[in-house]
C-alpha cells in the first residue's frame, strides 16, 4: 500500500526562522519607527462565485456529491508530481473562478508553469484571485504587476512589506506586524474542488529540478467543505491585511505582458521543464482523472483556520485562533496519536501535555526532521532540548534521514533525482479514526504568530495509512531516537539492510553545527520559532 506521506522539498528559510531573523528581532526591539501602510480606501470587496453546479467540474462531481450528503470527497496527494498535476488540471478545468492562497510562490519552473496556468484561465474569462503572503515575493514584483493588470486576474499581497528592496528594513522598522505571516495554502476551482495542505509553490514542493526534497501532503477535496474553504478565502481576501498588489508593485510597462509571455515560453522550452511536463502526463492521477476513475474517500470533514484578525491583533484572543478549534474538534486521544511535523517545537507546556498522554497509556509516535535533514537549525534547537523528557514519558521519536529519498529507488525516480530529503508535511492521526492535514506546525509560531488552516477528516482508512507508515515506512526512512541505559544520554537507531546501526551523536552532522544548536537551545528565542 502506498504510504500516506511521500518524500518531497525544502521550505524557504524565513527571516524570522533564520539566525539573521533572530538578530533582526533583537535589533527591532531597540527601534521606534514604523513603516506606514497606505489606505485601503477604494479597494473592492469580492466574494466566491456561487451557483457553479453547471460548470464542468460541478456536473462531473454532482452525482457523487448527491450520493454522499454532508460529506467531503477526499483524495490524498502525497506524491509531489500528483500534487502539481492536480493544481494544473483544476486550473485547466475551471470555467468560472480560481481562488488561490499561498505563503510562498517561487519564481522557478513550477512557479511559472502555474502562473501560466492561471494566466491562461484568465484569458478564457475565468475570474482569478491570487492572495500571496508578501514575505516571500522578493524578485516577483514585475511578474505580479503584469498578472494583476489582466482584467480577469487580481493579485493581493497579505501583510505587505513597505521597503521592497532591502526587505530586512521592514523588520527593523515594523517588527511586530511584519513578524506575523499568512501561512495558509489553498487552491480552489469553481467553488467545486479545492486543494489544501502543506505545500507551497516551487520546484522543491513538486519534485522538479534537483533541489532538496520534502516529505509533504495535500488533499484534493470536493463537496460542502469546498464552500467552507471559499468562505475562509473571502475572509482573508477582504481582510485589513490584504492589499491590492498594484499599490506596492506599480503598473507594468507597455511591453511587460509580452515579456512575461516570453518567460512562460522559455520555461516550457527548458529541457528540465520538458522532461517534467512529460512525467506529469504519466502520473496515475492524470490518467484516473481523464478516465473518470479517481476514487474519492467520502468522509465527514471540518475546516479549521485562524481568523485573519490574528495578524494585526496581538492580544492573543482565543476566538481568533485555529489551535483551540483543533483541540475541540479532535478531543483527547484515548489510544493512539501519530504526529508528523517538520518544525516540532513543543515548548514546556506542550511537552508536559504530550508526556501526560503517553503516561496515561496513549501510544504517541512523532516524526520530525533530524538535524541533518532540517533547513532551520534554530527550530531544531527548540525541539532538541525536549527530547529526553518526551522519551522518559514513553513517547516514540523518529527523525527523518536526509538520505531517505535516495534509499527509496521508486520515490527517487518519482521525485526527479534529488538525493537529499527534508520533512515538510504537517499532519496527525488520532485513535485510528481521524486525520488532520494542513499548514499548522506544532510550534509557537503557528500557534501564536502566523495564520494557519487545515482539514480534520473523520476517516479510519486515512488514519490507518498513517499508522502503516509509522509501522513500516518511517522506521526505515528515519532514525529512531532512544535513551541509553543511563536514562540521560540519547542514541539514534538507524535500520539498514544489514541490521541496526547505533549513533551516539546526531547522525550526519559536524561538531560545529551540533555546538551551534546547543547554544541556540539556551537562548530565549522559543517564542519566535
Amino acid at each position: 500500500m502506498r504510504p500516506l506521506v511521500a518524500c518531497n522539498p525544502r521550505e524557504e528559510i524565513d527571516m524570522q526562522r533564520s539566525l539573521a531573523g533572530l538578530a533582526v528581532a533583537a535589533l527591532a526591539s531597540l527601534t521606534m519607527g514604523c513603516a506606514s501602510l497606505p489606505s485601503l480606501q477604494g479597494r473592492t470587496e469580492t466574494t466566491a462565485i456561487e451557483n457553479t453546479e453547471g460548470t464542468a467540474l460541478g456536473k462531473a462531481l454532482a452525482p457523487q456529491v448527491a450520493a454522499n450528503p454532508g460529506k467531503a470527497g477526499i483524495y490524498p496527494l502525497p506524491l509531489p508530481r500528483d500534487a502539481f498535476a492536480a493544481r494544473v488540471l483544476l486550473a485547466e478545468a475551471a470555467q468560472r473562478s480560481l481562488d488561490v492562497q499561498y505563503y510562498i510562490w517561487h519564481g522557478d519552473q513550477t512557479g511559472y508553469l502555474l502562473f501560466e496556468a492561471l494566466w491562461q484561465a484568465a484569458e478564457r474569462g475565468v475570474r482569478v484571485r491570487v492572495l500571496l503572503d508578501d514575505n516571500n515575493t522578493a524578485g516577483l514584483d514585475e511578474t505580479i504587476a503584469v498578472l494583476d493588470a489582466h482584467p480577469n486576474l487580481e493579485v493581493r499581497l497579505y501583510n505587505p512589506v513597505v521597503h521592497r528592496g532591502v526587505r530586512a528594513l521592514n523588520y527593523l522598522s515594523d517588527f511586530t506586524r511584519v513578524n506575523r505571516r499568512m501561512h495558509n495554502k489553498s487552491f480552489t476551482a469553481d467553488n467545486e474542488a479545492t486543494i489544501v495542505g502543506g505545500r507551497n509553490v516551487g520546484n522543491e514542493y513538486f519534485g522538479a529540478g534537483h533541489e532538496v526534497v520534502f516529505a509533504d501532503l495535500d488533499v484534493l477535496a470536493t463537496g460542502p467543505i469546498v464552500r467552507e474553504v471559499s468562505k475562509s478565502f473571502d475572509l482573508y481576501w477582504n481582510s485589513a491585511s490584504a492589499y491590492p498588489a498594484a499599490t506596492f508593485v506599480g503598473t507594468p510597462g507597455s511591453e511587460a505582458a509580452d515579456k512575461l509571455k516570453a518567460t512562460f515560453a522559455a520555461v516550457r522550452a527548458d529541457p528540465e521543464s520538458v522532461e517534467y511536463i512529460e512525467a506529469l502526463r504519466q502520473t496515475p492521477l492524470v490518467t484516473q482523472l481523464l478516465k473518470g476513475d479517481l476514487r474519492l474517500e467520502w468522509s465527514v470533514a471540518r475546516l479549521v483556520f485562524d481568523d485573519p484578525g490574528k495578524t494585526l491583533d496581538t492580544s492573543e484572543r482565543t476566538d481568533l485562533l485555529l489551535f483551540p478549534q483543533l483541540q475541540e474538534a479532535i478531543g483527547k486521544p484515548r489510544q493512539q496519536l501519530d504526529l508528523i511535523s517538520p518544525y516540532f517545537v513543543p515548548t514546556q507546556a506542550g511537552t508536559d501535555a504530550v508526556a501526560t498522554l503517553a503516561r496515561s497509556g496513549v501510544r504517541v509516535r512523532i516524526l520530525t526532521n533530524s538535524l541533518a535533514a532540517t533547513d532551520v537549525s534554530a527550530v531544531h534547537a527548540g525541539y532538541a532540548k525536549r527530547r529526553a523528557d518526551l522519551l522518559r514519558a514513553g513517547v516514540q521519536l523518529y527523525e527523518l534521514k536526509p538520505t531517505a529519498v535516495a534509499e527509496e529507488g521508486r520515490d527517487k525516480k518519482v521525485l526527479g533525482g534529488s538525493s537529499s530529503a527534508s520533512l515538510h508535511a504537517k499532519t496527525f492521526a488520532v485513535d485510528r479514526r481521524s486525520v488532520f492535514v494542513g499548514s499548522f506546525n506544532f510550534d509557537p509560531r503557528s500557534a501564536r504568530l502566523n495564520t494557519e488552516m487545515g482539514m480534520i477528516i473523520d476517516s479510519p482508512s486515512l488514519a490507518q495509512k498513517m499508522t502503516e507508515s509509522f509501522d513500516a515506512t518511517i522506521p526505515r526512512a528515519a532514525y529512531e531516537v532512544r535513551l541509553t541505559e543511563n536514562g540521560r544520554d540519547l542514541q539514534w537507531i538507524e535500520r539498514t539492510p544489514s541490521g541496526e546501526k547505533r549513533h551516539d551523536t546526531e547522525p550526519d552532522t559536524g561538531l560545529l553545527r551540533r555546538a551551534g544548536v546547543g547554544f541556540m537551545s539556551i537562548l530565549p528565542i522559543e517564542w519566535l520559532l
